[in-house]
Order: structure tokens, then C-alpha cells, then sequence
């Protein structure tokens, strides 16, 4: 398989992922701030934290309002991770691979984005955006469920998993960040009818909340915690989207369980051992945020190794060693000159 097909077809499948996403954390935090009470009127700026782009936003709106904030994640194109942006670029990676997608799944995928141009047109999208944003999950479920029921299940299909499930651990540890840390505005409220309020509404974000109260009944944040960060069977929860994710990239590399052929499947195999093995106890003991945190840069690592297996070829990475090298040897010579 080339590694231009690979490339565009695990980017397709992520900006997918994202743009569902983006409207799933849109969605809740609006039926969350209905009525813009004092206590939940200052809950869009936590929104822009999930997809890490507080600096541009910063810069081009300045106050997080839920015009400001919704404008900013739906239809922004100077916004790499809008949903706009997500569509057109999705859409791309498709175009330059056509050949290699049923055509069900083309067609599916430009409904998706004439679907969210025409919305960006209609200055009533953003009053009231519930709407826009069930067109949005649903056109990722039906992407998902066309690539599922026509295409075989080889390379492509597998790059397409794995990109769809990477995305998603990394969104739903987000949004499980952002709301222990940031939504939680005075510890007074920990365990009030509004903390119970909000939790719900993480769940409700990934659509967790059924399956969760048929498992642990009531909401209890630690229980929250553990069932969207380490529970194996749910598909929105972080063991579950890797374990999966570890699957798919054994299936493109032929490797069997517990050996690893390249750098990509040695931290993925390291990340998952990791959650195989944790509790939550130790997760809150460690402190939540600083195991998400471990936890994306261990991701991203994950991602940069996939990257460079998969996607670069043997001159880009000559190259990239060979610029290194050179920056490396100009420092040497600059501190060797100054002392």
C-alpha cells in the first residue's frame, strides 16, 4: 500500500472524527448553559481548551461568548479544528485518494461538507446549533457505517480505524481533563446537584451516559472517571479506543500480540500495557490531570511514531536527520565560539 494512500486515508478518518467531536462538546455545553444562569454562564471558554487553540482564539475574539466560542469551532476556516475546516480537509484527503474509496463513501462525504457550508450560511445555525450538530454526528455515523459495510477490511480499512479511534482517545481524555479541572469552578460544589449536572453532561458528550448508568447507576466522579478512561468494553472510552487501535496497526504490520516490528507499535504496545495494568485508584492518587496529561504526550508520541513508519519516506527522513544534524553541529559551533 502506498504510503500517500495511507497517509490520506488515516487524516480523513481523524478529521472526521474531530469534526463529530467538536459538535458532540458544542452540543452538551449548550443544553448545559440554557437560561445563562450565573453558575453556567462562563462555560464556553472551556470548550476552546479542549481542542488547545486558546492562543488563536485569544487573538481573534478575545472573550469567550457562545457567539465568540461557537463561531470559532463551527465555522471558522482560518481554524485548523473547526468543523468547517475538519469537513474541508477530510474531503481532501478523499479527492486525492478516490481510486482507493467506494464510491458510497465519496458521495457521503461530500453531503458532509456541502451540508456544513450551506449551515454556515444561515445566521440561525448559531442560535440555536442542537440541529446542526446531530446532522454533523450523524453524517460521522454514516461515513463510519459506509466504510464498515463496503469497503474489505485490509490496509486502507485498518488505517481508517486506527486514525478514527486515535482521535478519539485523545478527544475524550480532552473533554475528562477539561472538566475536573476547569468546569469545576469552587470545590464547594463537588458533590452538589450541579456537580451531578455536569458530570452527566461529560457522559451525555460522549454518549456514555445510558451505558454508564446501567453499569454504576449514580453519578460518582470517580466511577466517571474510570468507566470513560478505563473501561474495555464502551467504544468512546480511552482502553477500549487503543486496545482496538493496537489491533488495527498489528493487522497492517503482520505482528503477533506482545512483539513489535517498528517504533510505532513499541509505544503503542507500551501505552496499552500501561493501561492494562492501572486502576483507578492509582489514576487519582497520581492526579487525573497529570495522568491526562502523561497520557496525551505519550499519544502524541504514538502519533509521531506512526507518522515516520508509515507516511515518510526514506528521503524525507534522510533529510529531516540531515537538517538536524546541521542545526545540531551550527550549536555546537555557536557555544564552542562564545566560550
Amino acid at each position: 500500500m502506498l504510503s500517500r494512500v495511507a497517509n490520506s486515508v488515516y487524516w480523513l478518518s481523524r478529521y472526521i472524527e474531530r469534526a463529530e467531536n467538536v459538535a458532540r462538546f458544542i452540543d452538551v455545553n449548550y443544553n448545559l448553559t440554557l437560561g445563562e444562569t450565573d453558575s453556567l454562564g462562563n462555560q464556553w471558554a472551556p470548550l476552546v481548551y479542549t481542542t488547545g487553540d486558546q492562543e488563536p482564539f485569544e487573538k481573534r475574539y478575545g472573550a469567550p461568548t457562545r457567539e465568540n466560542v461557537l463561531k470559532f469551532l463551527s465555522f471558522d476556516e482560518d481554524n485548523p479544528n473547526s468543523i468547517i475546516s475538519c469537513a474541508a480537509f477530510a474531503r481532501e484527503n478523499a479527492r486525492t485518494i478516490r481510486e482507493s474509496l467506494p464510491s458510497v463513501v465519496w458521495e457521503q462525504l461530500n453531503k458532509f461538507f456541502f451540508m456544513v457550508r450551506t449551515a454556515a450560511k444561515v445566521s440561525s445555525t448559531l442560535d440555536q446549533p442542537q440541529e446542526f450538530c446531530e446532522r454533523v454526528r450523524l453524517a460521522s455515523h454514516l461515513l463510519v457505517g459506509a466504510t464498515d459495510a463496503t469497503m474489505s477490511h485490509g490496509e486502507a480499512w485498518h488505517f481508517l480505524r486506527m486514525g478514527r479511534l486515535l482521535e478519539r482517545a485523545d478527544k475524550t481524555s480532552r473533554i475528562v481533563d477539561v472538566q475536573y479541572y476547569i468546569l469545576l469552578p469552587d470545590a464547594h460544589d463537588v458533590g452538589s446537584a450541579l456537580d451531578v449536572v455536569r458530570w452527566s453532561a461529560l457522559l451525555k458528550s460522549a454518549s456514555a451516559l445510558e451505558m454508564y448508568r446501567r453499569q454504576h447507576g449514580k453519578i460518582v466522579p470517580e466511577r466517571v472517571a474510570d468507566f470513560l478512561v478505563l473501561d474495555r468494553h464502551f467504544p468512546r472510552a480511552i482502553h477500549f479506543c487503543l486496545m482496538k487501535a493496537q489491533e488495527s496497526l498489528r493487522n497492517i504490520t503482520g505482528s503477533t500480540s506482545g512483539t513489535f516490528c517498528n517504533l510505532a507499535e513499541q509505544r503503542m504496545g507500551q501505552l496499552c500495557s500501561a493501561m492494562d495494568y492501572t486502576s483507578v485508584r492509582d489514576i487519582v492518587q497520581h492526579g487525573l490531570h497529570q495522568y491526562i496529561d502523561d497520557f496525551q504526550n505519550r499519544l502524541n508520541l504514538v502519533g509521531a511514531a506512526i507518522s515516520d513508519d508509515f507516511f515518510t519516506t526514506h528521503q524525507q527522513r534522510q533529510a529531516r536527520n540531515a537538517e538536524a544534524s546541521g542545526q545540531s553541529q551550527t550549536q555546537t559551533q555557536t557555544q564552542t565560539q562564545s566560550s
